[in-house]
């Protein structure tokens, strides 16, 4: 047990119970201990697969490559429309946990064996992303604009992409278009700081001046 988790569960006022269980469950399968991200993280020699975690409403098991697993209970979930490889199971009582404890064992084993093999998933291609219209609009008033997009990685077009189009109001994703069109001129991806670095990036502790 990691005392950084201890600490994390004793602060934690919401679904204590349940993430004390899930925690053990776990740490039993003979994984490693983190606090990772403000979350207990659980690893399997040097990466990491599972983590921990509570919302307003429920609690979560995350298996970070979940979209391998055989899933043979039909238990997992995506935690948002465009995730592609992590899956959750949501939790909000002791009970369903204990339901299902020798299942999670079973999955969190078939995890481990995904790891040995060095399995991963495929991301998608940027190309394979749909591109909203007010994003065409602006390629085609602003060919310069156009060209410092598709001059940025996959990766960085990808964040992009997923971003503008996660709104359901045309106007919502004109605003973030025009939000980050300098941004996009200068190179720069959705998280990145103005060090280089990723905010998401070990190296880059935060207290930078982040381009808006």
């Amino acid at each position: 047990m990691n005392p950084k988790v201890d600490d994390y569960l004793s602060n934690t006022t919401k679904f204590q119970k349940e993430l004390e269980l899930l925690r053990s469950i776990v740490l039993d399968c003979g994984l490693i201990e983190e606090l990772k991200w403000g979350t207990p993280c659980y690893m399997f020699q040097k990466t990491n697969m599972i983590l921990l975690g509570a919302f307003k409403d429920s609690c979560i098991i995350s298996f970070l490559k979940g979209a391998l697993l055989s899933d043979t209970e039909n238990l997992l979930v995506k935690a948002g429309e465009n995730t592609q490889a992590a899956r959750i199971i949501k939790f909000t009582n002791v009970k369903d946990i204990v339901k299902i404890k020798s299942t999670l064992r079973t999955y969190i084993f078939e995890a481990v064996e995904i790891e040995k093999a060095g399995l991963k998933v495929e991301p998608k291609k940027h190309s394979e992303y749909n591109v909203p219209e007010e994003l065409n609009n602006q390629f085609k008033q602003k060919p310069d604009f156009k060209k410092a997009f598709k001059a940025l990685t996959p990766g960085r077009q990808r964040g992009y992409l997923l971003y503008f189009s996660d709104s359901k109001q045309s106007k919502t994703r004109e605003a973030r278009i025009e939000k980050y069109t300098q941004r996009i001129m200068s190179g720069k991806g959705i998280n990145d700081c103005v060090c280089g670095l990723s905010k998401k990036m070990p190296g880059c502790d935060g207290s930078h001046k982040y381009i808006s």
